[in-house]
């Protein structure tokens, strides 16, 4: 395998993102259900302000394994009109390899280091949502880039729902450590501290996944500053 090939991003991905077919930024029907009219305006407003209030930077997920960023990163970049990256899928891709078998057979500090400078060149792509491995922003580095050219969101879940969602996958390097249960407390308890100084924190709960979608775009709004609207208050009987 030769691990150069790290550095070199495959130019048929690169184009396919630069040229990928744009659509106005609407809501969806599944993303709207539930909302009444002025919901509906509201949310619509605000996932045209966090799209403006982005400029050149990244939305970048963090969270352990299972935490869901895949699977809210897609439809929350598809909201937003925006690329979705897989950090680990794009490591796969130009090393010829899965993470996997990375880690089997180079061990986890070299994957590490392969890991920091894709993310340092993705988050050179300009406005995307690129989804990080669980270990990603343990490195100093990579959250001081995700700092300067992004905006992070920790998606925070408890240990059940963690277990819930990996326990549908065998794939996991880490896991096949011991016992899944006490190797994803031990990652909870290293990781979680770190995680805190993401600049948003989104809970992820057991819910469907745009339901999810809709609290990050707008937790993610507020957190860039766009203006609460007063509460309404409710006509009193004469």
């Amino acid at each position: 395998m030769a691990l150069s090939a790290w550095e070199i991003l495959r130019r048929e991905s690169c184009v396919r993102r630069r040229f990928q077919r744009r659509s106005p930024l609407t809501l969806d029907h599944s993303m709207s259900l539930g909302l009444t009219e002025s919901e509906k305006d509201d949310r619509q407003e605000r996932v045209a302000w966090v799209r403006e209030a982005l400029g050149p930077r990244c939305i970048v997920l963090i969270g352990l394994m299972g935490a869901g960023k895949t699977a809210v990163g897609r439809r929350l970049a598809s909201r937003l009109d925006l690329p979705f990256v897989d950090a680990d899928s794009e490591i796969e891709a130009a090393a010829g390899a899965t993470i996997s078998e990375i880690f089997a057979g180079y061990g986890e500090d070299y994957f590490r280091q392969g890991e920091r400078k894709v993310i340092a060149r993705l988050l050179k792509s300009g406005p995307q949502v690129l989804a990080t491995g669980g270990g990603a922003y343990m490195d100093a580095g990579t959250r001081a880039n995700i700092k300067a050219r992004g905006v992070s969101i920790w998606l925070r879940a408890d240990l059940k729902v963690l277990l819930k969602r990996v326990g549908r996958r065998d794939s996991r390097p880490l896991l096949a450590e011991g016992d899944p249960g006490t190797v994803m407390k031990k990652l909870m308890d290293v990781r979680y501290p770190v995680y805190a100084g993401a600049d948003v924190i989104v809970e992820s709960r057991d819910v469907p996944h745009d339901a999810m979608v809709g609290n990050v775009i707008d937790v993610l709004a507020a957190r860039l500053g766009y203006p609460a609207k007063p509460a309404r208050r409710s006509k009193k009987a004469p």
